[in-house]
């Protein structure tokens, strides 16, 4: 909500962090209900079972199959901020002129049909796991999710008024600064905490993950300062932010020297994403979702297949001798681009059906915190 309100102009501030609250609370009453069930619930190739719907069977005592270490109930809901935070980052890629009625009914219809399926498919026993696709932390199942989610998203929607003509400057990048912070260290518990335990393997995994994003941070701010001949305050936390979520599906396989060059990959490739690659197809990713997470998410999963070392994550990569990993970790990329773009389409589609997706002209102009909410800062 930091993050993502220090970036969009006052007028929207209140509405762009009202989505992520929205999110908080419609993935977290919908997972106890039936989603961790159908991630984690049984081991099918395509979706788990409903046993453990309502949290049933979830007891003082009893642990998982996959998370033997800790308590069910801890596991049930340490993965639940995985699925919030995946529908909540959605919203950074259509700020600015989505409804916040048609963004409710998006968060519900994505979580169960796009997020729920892929999670199983990468984490609770389904075919992509099975397959041997590798994903730490949520490369594929938060971030290219995400990203891919949020440029169709965005292209459904068309871009916000003057978009390429007008002043759309970030109203309190302080705001945004906290926020990176606050997901750095949170990432810490994303990347390290996905060992289950308090372990040499999650220590290593939180290494690899700050220096990722300390390597990620200054390439970006290094590219702006040859390109532009000034470091933004901007670039250096979107370089941070890409390499934290380039490193994510990596972050428990690789050395931490590993993670230094994830990172600067992460900072050359996403730069190349936000600037060029959005300039030439002119798409409005608000706050360029796509281009930090799902680029990111992308070349953090290939870059896996890459540098997984043996004596960590007990799979090898390709610089020990492994190749076939590398082209495992591109079918898992493939199936989860597909799947989201698709069905994230069709969901648009079906909300656009009932109600408008976007605000009218009148409502942008004046603001979503006043025309979807009815309050505004001073």
């Amino acid at each position: 909500a930091l993050f993502y309100a220090g970036m969009v102009r006052k007028k929207n501030v209140l509405a762009t962090m009202a989505q992520s609250l929205v999110a908080v609370m419609i993935v977290s009453v919908l997972w106890a209900i039936v989603g961790y069930s159908l991630v984690f619930g049984g081991d099918g190739p395509a979706i788990g079972t409903f046993s453990r719907a309502f949290l049933n069977g979830i007891g003082m005592e009893s642990t998982h199959p996959l998370a033997k270490t800790i308590p069910e109930v801890l596991f049930m809901i340490y993965q639940m901020t995985f699925a919030v935070i995946t529908v909540a980052l959605v919203s950074g890629s259509v700020a600015d002129r989505m409804r916040f009625s048609a963004f409710v009914w998006f968060c519900v219809l994505w979580f169960l049909f796009v997020y729920v399926p892929i999670a199983h498919w990468v984490w609770g026993g389904g075919f992509l796991g099975s397959a041997g696709v590798l994903d730490f932390a949520g490369g594929l199942v938060v971030h290219l999710n995400c990203g891919v989610a949020g440029l169709v998203a965005a292209l459904v929607l068309g871009t916000r008024r003057g978009y390429g003509s007008e002043n759309l400057a970030p109203f309190n990048l302080a705001l945004a600064v906290i926020g990176t912070g606050m997901l750095w260290v949170g990432w810490f518990g994303f990347n390290g905490g996905s060992a289950l335990s308090a372990s040499p393997r999650a220590v290593m995994a939180i290494t690899a993950t700050h220096l990722s994003a300390c390597a990620g941070a200054l390439t970006w701010a290094a590219l702006e300062w040859s390109t532009r001949r000034k470091p933004s305050v901007l670039g250096m936390i979107s370089g941070a932010v890409a390499g934290l979520g380039t490193i994510t599906p990596a972050s428990g396989f690789v050395a931490p020297w590993a993670g230094i060059l994830i990172g600067v990959a992460a900072g050359v490739i996403c730069f190349w994403a936000c600037t060029w690659l959005k300039l030439r197809f002119k798409y409005d990713d608000s706050l360029d979702v796509f281009g930090v997470h799902g680029i990111g998410g992308i070349t953090g999963t290939l870059l896996c297949g890459v540098f997984a070392a043996k004596a960590i994550g007990e799979n090898a990569g390709l610089l020990e001798g492994n190749p076939q990993l590398l082209l495992t970790q591109f079918y898992g990329v493939a199936i989860t681009f597909a799947w989201t773009a698709a069905i994230t389409l069709v969901l648009l589609k079906l909300v656009g059906a009932f109600a408008p997706l976007r605000v009218s002209l009148q409502q942008e102009l004046e603001g979503l915190d006043i025309s979807q909410h009815g309050e505004a800062l001073q």
